[in-house]
C-alpha cells in the first residue's frame, strides 16, 4: 500500500502542471460546442473548497458519502473533495431503477448524497417517501431543501477565511491507511456488493500508470463510462489526475460519434460493446457496397489480418504483405480509423472480455485494442504491453501483482492495490480473501510470457450432462462479432447439447426480411461452430423477441448479461429448446 492519499496525489499534479487544463464539461445549447473549462489549480482549489464545506456541514472522517450522477467534471469535483474530506465516497450506478438507489444509500449509511441535477434529486425524494435522513448536496441547478456546488463552495470558502488553517487540520485527521472509495460491484453474478479501498491502495495503483499507460498533458481522452464502475473510476478519473492528462466529457452517447470526430481522442477506453458496435456498423455499411468496393475492403481486410496474426505469433511479416500494407491502409484502414478522429494511438478496451476475433480485427486496421483487466476487490492488475498486445489476453501483470491458478484453474492475485472488505459483511470478505490472496471467481491461463488469458467464470460454467465442462464467454464472444447478433446467453448446464439465446441488432436486422435473418443466423452459428471442440457446437439457437434489458434485471450496468435472470425470465423459451424443465 503507498504512503500517499488521493489528494496528495492531485496536489502533485497541480504544483507539476498548475496552468494546464485539467477538465473540459460540455456546455448545453448553441450550435457550437462550447466547454467549461478548470486548470490544474482550479481542481485542486474547488477540491479544497468542497472539502471545506462538507466539513463545515457536518462530514467527519469515515462518513459515507453518496453520489447519483451521470459521470461530469462537477462529478469528478465532488468525489475527490468527498475524499480530501476524509470522508467514503460512494458513487451509484444511475441507471438502476431509484427503489433500488435508495436501498443502496441506505445501505451504506450514507449521510450525504450528490445529486446531479433537480430532476433526479425529486426522483430519489419520490422513491424515499421520506425514508432517507441525508443532506442534499445538488452538482447542477438548485432546488429547495439541497445545497447547490456552488454555494458548498463558498460555505468552503467562509470555513478558510474564518480559520485558514482549516484544510490542513482536515489533512491530518485521515491517511493513506483510511477508506477512500466505497464501490458497488455490478452484481453480474448476485446481488451487488460494496468494496472498501483506502487511499494507499488507490494511490499506489496510479503509480504504476507512467509504466503501463503513458498519457500526459498533450493527450486527449472522452469519458463517458458509468463513474460508479472501477475501469471509468481509476482509469479516466484518478488516472488522469496522476498523469496531468486532460479529460473531456461527452455530452450524451447520442453526441459521442460526433464527439469522437471534433475533440479525436488520442487515447480512449472503452468497453467491448461498444468495440463490437463499431466493427459491426463497418461490416454492415460494406455490405451496401458495390462488388468491387467489397472486393477491395475484404482483399485489405485479409491482408491485415494475416500481419495481425503473424504479428500476434512473433513472426516476421513476408515482404510481399509488407509491401501491400500501405495500399490497403490508404485505401480501407485510415478511413476507418478516421471516424475515431484519426489520432487514436491508445484504444484500450476493459470491464468485460474482449473476443479474439475483434481485438484481431481493429488490430488487422491499424489500431489494436489493449486490454486490460481489474476487478472492483483487487483494482486494475493487469494490462498489455503497447507494443506487444496479444489478442484474447488481459496482458500481463502489472508491477507489484502477482499472481496464481489455483487447482481449479481460478485465478488467484496478491498486491497492494486490492480492496480493505466488503462493506459490512465479513463473511463476503473471508470468502474471496484465503492466505492474503483474492480469489476473483475468473478461471483463467498463464502462457511462458507472462500473459493472461481468461476463459470463463467460476460461477457460469457449464457441464453438460455427459460431464463436459464448458466456458460460455468464450462461444458468446466469438458470436457477438456477427453484426446481426446483439446478446447471447449460452444454456447446456445438465443438459445433452449447447443451445444459445440470441437477440438481434435492430439496425442491421431491420434490412433483411425474416428468412434472409434465419439464413444469415445459421451461417453465422455455424461459422463459430467450426472454431469449437464438438461438445461445445451450438446444436440449436432461439431468437428472442427483445434485447436483453436493464428494466428487466437482465444487464448491469456496465452491460454483463445476468445470467440467472435471463433464464428465469425466458424459462418457456429455455422449456421449448430441451423439450423439459
Amino acid at each position: 500500500m503507498g504512503t500517499r492519499t488521493v489528494f496528495a496525489v492531485l496536489a502533485e499534479t497541480a504544483a507539476r502542471f498548475g496552468g494546464n487544463h485539467a477538465l473540459h464539461q460540455p456546455i448545453p445549447g448553441g450550435r457550437i460546442q462550447k466547454y467549461r473549462s478548470w486548470t490544474w489549480l482550479e481542481y485542486k482549489q474547488t477540491v479544497i473548497e468542497i472539502a471545506c464545506g462538507l466539513r463545515r456541514f457536518g462530514i467527519n472522517p469515515g462518513d459515507v458519502v453518496a453520489l447519483d450522477s451521470e459521470t461530469r467534471a462537477e462529478f469528478y469535483l465532488a468525489d475527490i473533495g468527498v475524499m480530501s474530506c476524509g470522508a467514503i465516497s460512494a458513487a451509484l450506478y444511475v441507471s438502476y431503477p431509484p427503489a433500488d438507489l435508495v436501498r443502496n444509500i441506505q445501505h451504506c449509511a450514507a449521510k450525504a448524497v450528490f445529486v446531479e441535477d433537480p430532476r433526479t434529486l425529486e426522483t430519489l425524494r419520490e422513491a424515499a417517501r421520506d425514508s432517507l435522513d441525508v443532506r442534499w448536496f445538488l452538482l447542477t441547478g438548485s432546488a429547495p431543501g439541497a445545497t447547490s456546488l456552488d454555494a458548498l463552495c463558498e460555505a468552503g470558502r467562509q470555513a478558510l477565511k474564518a480559520t485558514p488553517d482549516l484544510f490542513e487540520r482536515i489533512q491530518a485527521g485521515y491517511g493513506p491507511g483510511d477508506p477512500a472509495i466505497l464501490y458497488l460491484t455490478s452484481g453480474a453474478t448476485g446481488e451487488p456488493k460494496m468494496g472498501l479501498v483506502l487511499h494507499g491502495s488507490v494511490a499506489s495503483n496510479l503509480d504504476v500508470g507512467p509504466a503501463v499507460l503513458p498519457v500526459g498533458p498533450d493527450d486527449v481522452t472522452i469519458a463517458f463510462l458509468p463513474s460508479a464502475h472501477i475501469a471509468q473510476r481509476v482509469v479516466l478519473e484518478l488516472l488522469p489526475v496522476r498523469m496531468g492528462a486532460p479529460v473531456w466529457f461527452s455530452q450524451s452517447l447520442s453526441q459521442f460519434p460526433h464527439e469522437l470526430k471534433t475533440l479525436r481522442p488520442t487515447w480512449l477506453l472503452a468497453p467491448p460493446r461498444l468495440w463490437e458496435r463499431i466493427h459491426s456498423s463497418i461490416c454492415t455499411e460494406v455490405r451496401k457496397q458495390p462488388g468491387h468496393v467489397r472486393k477491395i475492403f475484404y482483399m485489405a481486410l485479409g491482408l491485415g489480418l494475416e500481419a495481425a496474426v503473424l504479428r500476434q505469433e512473433g513472426s516476421p511479416i513476408p515482404v510481399w504483405i509488407k509491401a501491400a500494407l500501405p495500399w490497403a491502409d490508404r485505401l480501407v484502414f485510415r478511413k476507418i480509423r478516421e471516424r475515431l478522429g484519426g489520432r487514436l494511438r491508445i484504444a484500450a478496451s476493459g470491464s468485460a472480455p474482449l473476443g479474439r476475433d475483434l481485438a484481431l480485427f481493429f488490430d488487422a486496421i491499424g489500431m489494436p485494442l489493449i486490454e486490460g483487466y481489474g476487478l472492483t476487490e483487487g483494482g486494475i492488475v493487469s494490462f498489455n504491453p503497447l507494443n506487444r498486445p496479444r489478442a484474447g489476453s488481459i496482458g500481463k501483470a502489472l508491477p507489484g501483482v502477482d499472481v496464481r491458478i489455483a487447482e481449479d484453474g481460478e485465478l488467484l492475485l496478491k498486491s497492494g492495490y486490492g480492496f480493505d472488505g466488503y462493506y459490512k459483511d465479513p463473511a463476503a470478505t473471508a470468502a474471496v480473501l484465503r492466505d492474503g490472496w483474492l480469489a476473483t471467481g475468473d478461471i483463467a491461463e498463464v502462457d511462458p510470457a507472462g500473459y493472461i488469458y481468461i476463459t470463463g467464470r467460476k460461477k457460469e460454467l457449464i457441464v453438460a450432462s455427459n460431464g463436459k465442462k464448458i466456458y460460455p464467454s468464450k462461444i458468446e464472444s466469438l458470436l457477438r462479432t456477427e453484426p446481426l447478433i446483439s446478446h447471447v446467453l449460452l444454456l447446456g448446464d445438465h443438459m445433452p447439447f449447447v443451445a444459445a439465446l440470441l437477440t438481434l441488432e435492430p439496425a442491421v436486422a431491420s434490412q433483411r426480411s425474416p428468412e434472409e435473418t434465419q439464413r444469415e443466423l445459421r451461417e453465422a452459428v455455424a461459422r463459430v461452430n467450426q472454431q469449437l471442440a464438438p461438445f461445445e457446437q451450438v446444436r440449436k439457437f432461439r431468437v428472442l423477441d427483445r434485447e436483453f434489458s436493464m428494466d428487466y434485471g437482465e444487464l448491469t450496468p456496465t452491460m454483463k448479461v445476468r445470467r440467472q435472470r435471463v433464464l428465469e425470465n425466458f424459462r418457456s423459451v429455455v422449456q421449448e429448446i430441451y423439450g423439459k424443465d
